[in-house]
């Protein structure tokens, strides 16, 4: 009996899955919704709010059941019969690394809905706005439980559409041009990414179905052991398919262009979850799939992406520094942030690894307050033109004092997350993992040291400009520039006491993430 033969599939587990439940429950949150005539905006409202607190209440019971000492292994696991014509299958299951992703899209969600009650976008559909972000929701949550190649992509894509909704109805002056170029790019990249899928499915090796056929698979669990015998050059276009399809995602430079656009276009909600989780589907790609996958062809790849996530690092950085709007100042500054991640990824090691998680949770609190505060600063300012603010802290002092944590944790400082999501990305470049270009690894562990120093340099001068000072003869006497809200209190006090915390006790993350990290890497041999 060979190898084809001994990696046998059978059906495990039961499709109500405590998983099933919390992924599906927003599907079931936007149906209602749909029910609601559009004039009961309250009703609308409420309705939303419950349905993202109920399925954060899923995602504590799954906190419950979770065995923390089992980090590493697979738990919650349900493997069941789909599409048995190419033996495509419902297979779900959370560890370590997507854990922390889940908890992150559980948090989120609710604090935008919480921030909407007040801010809804216009024109006034509260309606078809609400039912988009729970359908949202359900893309991203499957993203993170999907084990299978073929589900992991329709929730991928599912993301696509109320996102592309989003940005064009309830965007800026520029909001079609936005949510086009947003839709072909993430299209293209996801194109690509479904080509290297089904390459892997025909070129790696068999499995025995339970109806005792032999059959290829699109098991993320078995497919590092069935791509063993896939050919060297294939392996490398196969890489290179999914390396283009996350990497748009992410955004990685050259792909990112679509990014500044869509934030600046986009409502304040939207751009607060594209930031903050939609983002990080292409970096969790790299980590679940395509390194583990393909190991060999991610060494190969790795100076590549290394050297690209650095020129993202400075790229986005000098970006920056010649913005005139706040709001496409902090999309850019998501473009540099994200190359740190890159650049931690690039070095495949567990330490890398750990510092990318890291800086992806950290990332996704901080850059969601700041297009939080960006899109209340443009509420009462009714611009985002930097020029044109100044004064914060005299006129809205709770607010000026929350952006100014919030720009200190995005610059790293330490004691705050965003530190956990730089220092070690960049020391992790140091010793990059066996096989690698050590010289070349360390000198972008200068060069990205040196984008901290751009990085602090871009976010002192936007607090400066938007927060010191006194407030400009235009809005001086404006009695429409208040505080803080009640709204705005509850959707940003649990981003600014995570951000403390995980600064504070990085312990938290690393110990979740630490053995699904090691498990994943050891599988792959690398």
């Amino acid at each position: 009996m060979d190898m084809q033969q001994l990696l046998e599939v059978s059906n495990q587990g039961s499709f109500w899955n405590p998983l099933t439940y919390l992924v599906f429950a927003p599907l079931v949150g936007a149906l209602v919704l749909l029910l609601i005539p559009k004039g009961n905006e309250m009703v609308l409202k409420v309705v939303a709010l419950a349905t993202t607190l109920i399925t954060a209440g899923i995602g504590v019971y799954i906190l419950t059941q979770f065995n923390f000492d089992n980090a590493g292994e697979k738990q919650l696991t349900a493997n069941l019969s789909w599409i048995e014509v190419i033996n495509s299958r419902y297979i779900i299951g959370i560890d370590g690394i997507s854990l922390p992703l889940i908890m992150l899209t559980l948090l989120i969600m609710p604090l935008c809905i919480v921030y909407s009650w007040n801010h809804l976008p216009s024109p006034g559909n509260p309606k078809a706005f609400f039912t988009l972000l729970m359908v949202l929701m359900t893309g991203m949550l499957g993203s993170f439980v999907a084990l299978d190649l073929i589900l992991f992509f329709v929730f991928f894509e599912v993301v696509l559409l109320p996102m592309y909704f989003l940005i064009g109805v309830w965007g800026g002056e520029q909001r079609q041009y936005a949510s086009i170029k947003f839709f072909l790019y993430t299209l293209f990249g996801s194109a690509l990414m479904l080509v290297a899928f089904l390459a892997l499915y025909f070129l790696s090796d068999e499995v025995l179905t339970p109806s005792g056929d032999l059959m290829h698979s699109f098991d993320m669990t078995l497919l590092p052991t069935l791509a063993g015998g896939i050919a060297t050059g294939a392996a490398l276009w196969i890489f290179a398919g999914m390396f283009i399809g996350f990497g748009v995602k992410v955004p990685m430079f050259p792909f990112h262009t679509w990014l500044p656009d869509a934030h600046t276009q986009a409502p304040t909600v939207g751009s607060v979850i594209l930031a903050a989780v939609l983002l990080k589907l292409g970096t969790y790609g790299f980590i679940r799939i395509a390194i583990p996958i393909l190991p060999d062809a991610a060494q190969t790849w790795a100076p590549v992406i290394g050297i690209l996530a650095v020129i993202g690092i400075i790229y986005g950085a000098l970006c920056c520094l010649a913005q005139t709007d706040m709001k496409r100042l902090i999309a850019f500054s998501s473009v540099a942030h994200m190359g740190f991640t890159m650049l931690a990824i690039s070095t495949l090691t567990d330490f890398g690894f750990n510092a990318a998680i890291y800086g992806m949770v950290a990332h996704g609190l901080i850059t969601g307050l700041l297009f939080f505060l960006a899109g209340s600063t443009k509420e009462r300012y009714h611009t985002l033109e930097i020029s044109r603010l100044g004064g914060l802290l005299k006129q809205a002092p709770h607010m000026g004092w929350i952006m100014g944590l919030a720009v200190m944790a995005s610059l790293g400082l330490p004691g705050l997350a965003g530190f956990w999501g730089e220092f070690p990305a960049i020391l992790s470049a140091y010793n990059p993992a066996e096989g690698l270009n050590v010289a070349l690894f360390r000198t972008l562990m200068v060069i990205a040291a040196i984008g901290t120093v751009l990085a602090a340099g871009y976010l002192l001068w936007l607090y400066q400009r938007v927060a010191f000072g006194t407030p400009s003869d235009e809005f001086a006497d404006d009695p429409n520039i208040t505080d803080v809200n009640t709204t705005e209190w509850i959707a940003w006090l649990p981003l600014v006491i995570l951000i403390v915390v995980l600064g504070m006790i990085p312990g938290i993350l690393f110990n979740v993430t630490n053995p699904a990290v090691v498990t994943t890497l050891g599988m792959a041999g690398v």
